[in-house]
């Protein structure tokens, strides 16, 4: 049985539990983040940490564990199940006695043709609340993904009530025409940390990045669409609700891909 640790403890992860009589659980008042290991080594840490605390603070979680703390329970985790690679997954739970849980899964590896041919995506009208906060409240982005699965796709896109297109259930969202990549606000989104490695990216390669979400009727009229994650990097999408997109921009969008896993 895998290993998890509860507040510093290592246990077995059927002991990271609450009970369901619990005000957080019944709530969802919990933040989380999760990160990779690569090489024996976390990648960007420092930044996911940065994240945790702050959507801790954002919803009136007070944080006892501090970042070194929290690192060196990510270590221990790591050695005491021989991990050289993996994902780990750290929960902030605010019960009245804050707790903090750790695991860790394989690391989501996608099938090289969802690079070279794209993937399938759906629209779905819905919106996050708290969108810059990354708490457990996940339900309007589970629906979402549910529909997608229904239709057989990779991953729904959530509209907001102007037709705006804001992010993936677990991605960002991109478009890109004339060298100019467009993406929502910050404030009107989930700050992923791979979105930090694509902006290095674009700087790179001389594309200009404008914050300005996309409306359903300008998806057709891009060079390209893609998405962004800790597990996806860049992947291009081939469709939206089963109408072709543009690949103009095909190639760009798979460089930006091979620079944002150099970057980790």
């Amino acid at each position: 049985m895998n290993k998890g640790i509860v507040n510093g403890k290592v246990v077995d992860e059927s002991e990271c539990t609450v009970s369901v009589l619990d005000r957080a659980f019944q709530y969802s008042y919990s933040v989380y983040e999760a990160l990779k290991r690569k090489n024996n080594k976390f990648v960007h840490l420092d930044e996911h940490l940065k994240r945790l605390n702050l959507s801790a603070e954002a919803i009136g979680i007070e944080n006892p564990f501090s970042d070194e703390e929290l690192s060196a329970w990510l270590e221990l985790l790591a050695r005491t199940e021989d991990l050289e690679n993996a994902t780990f997954r750290i929960l902030l739970f605010g019960s009245d006695d804050v707790k903090v849980f750790i695991n860790h899964s394989p690391i989501k590896v996608y099938p090289d043709v969802y690079y070279s041919d794209g993937v399938d995506v759906v629209t779905y009208h819905a919106e996050r609340y708290l969108p810059n906060v990354k708490t457990s409240n996940m339900l309007p982005s589970l629906l979402a993904l549910m529909s997608a699965e229904k239709r057989s796709a990779f991953e729904a896109l959530m509209v907001d009530r102007n037709n705006l297109v804001l992010e993936g259930t677990r991605s960002n969202f991109y478009g890109i025409k004339d060298n100019v990549i467009r993406t929502a606000p910050d404030d009107m989104v989930l700050l992923g940390v791979t979105r930090l490695g694509l902006i290095k990216a674009a700087e790179k390669y001389g594309i200009r990045i404008e914050e300005k979400a996309l409306s359903l009727d300008e998806l057709y009229s891009m060079d390209s669409l893609f998405l962004t994650s800790t597990s996806m990097k860049a992947i291009p999408i081939r469709s939206v609700d089963g109408k072709k997109v543009s690949k103009r921009a095909h190639e760009t969008v798979l460089a930006l891909s091979e620079f944002i896993g150099e970057w980790e």
